[in-house]
């Protein structure tokens, strides 16, 4: 009676499983042994022949393993679709005003489904400002370092317009971060102060090496030079339309115009 197990060689298929593997294993093991008194202590090892997975069950294996990477994607989905809802109630309403089950409504999931993601409402906000804040540093920092050696003037009027994008255009992330920061307890602010602070230094070296060039007056003031300019581009989200991306870019344009040549007339 056979073992009913397939392996690789036509000898296993024609040998009882059980029977074949003690006779090999005695003759390894007698080996070794003869080796070792011998002082050969290098001689060779029990020899143990791996079956092969049926078919069937390599076919069960990476069904599986489908079914799992279909359950983690429509997981992260549903993850992404509770922070873009919630993203968007920020926005609009703020952090207070804004509650879980409105963020569940617009999601279009049941209220409690939001706790398989999430422990509370404020570690939806810290992962909303988080990836608001990212996601414009890093449109910044590309856009900037894309373009190469450029005048200095270039590389703010790039880190404006890239700004402007982020804002307007692309994240509702950024434009909560923005909209609504200000309005949270010391406590919700303190875990993005790094982030913060980071993006703000990025600015001043732009600005400071564009002094350093000569490109902008030696008797300006970095960082107050970019609390106004910050400023006046998340001030946008207030009155801008947005209607297409040109006019985005001619909004950056004349942002950058302004900045370096003022409103003297020409």
């Amino acid at each position: 009676m056979h073992s009913g197990i397939c392996f690789d060689s036509d000898h296993w298929l024609h040998e009882p499983a059980g029977q074949y593997f003690e006779m090999e294993f005695a003759l390894s093991m007698k080996a070794l042994r003869s080796s070792l008194r011998s002082g050969d202590r290098s001689g060779p090892r029990p020899a143990v022949r791996r079956p092969k997975v049926p078919s069937a069950n390599r076919g069960r294996k990476a069904q599986a393993d489908k079914t799992s990477a279909a359950a983690t994607s429509k997981s992260e989905r549903s993850r992404d679709l509770i922070l873009h809802s919630a993203a968007q109630l920020f926005r609009r309403q703020g952090f207070s005003a804004t509650t879980l089950r409105q963020i569940a409504a617009r999601a279009k999931i049941k209220a409690g489904s939001i706790y398989y993601h999430f422990d509370s409402k404020e570690q939806i906000l810290d992962e909303v400002l988080d990836r608001g804040l990212r996601h414009v540093f890093e449109t910044v920092k590309n856009s900037v370092e894309r373009a190469g050696k450029v005048p200095h003037r270039r590389r703010i009027g790039l880190a404006i317009e890239a700004h402007l994008v982020a804002l307007l255009e692309t994240s509702d992330f950024t434009s909560a971060n923005i909209r609504i920061y200000g309005q949270l307890p010391e406590q919700l602010k303190r875990p993005h102060r790094p982030l913060r602070r980071a993006y703000a230094e990025y600015w001043d070296q732009l600005f400071i090496d564009a002094r350093q060039a000569g490109e902008i007056r030696a008797d300006m003031e970095v960082v107050p030079l970019r609390m106004f300019v910050i400023g006046a581009l998340n001030w946008t989200i207030e009155w801008f339309r947005l209607e297409n991306r040109d006019a985005v870019l001619e909004l950056a344009r004349r942002t950058e115009t302004l900045i370096f040549e003022g409103v003297n007339k020409p």
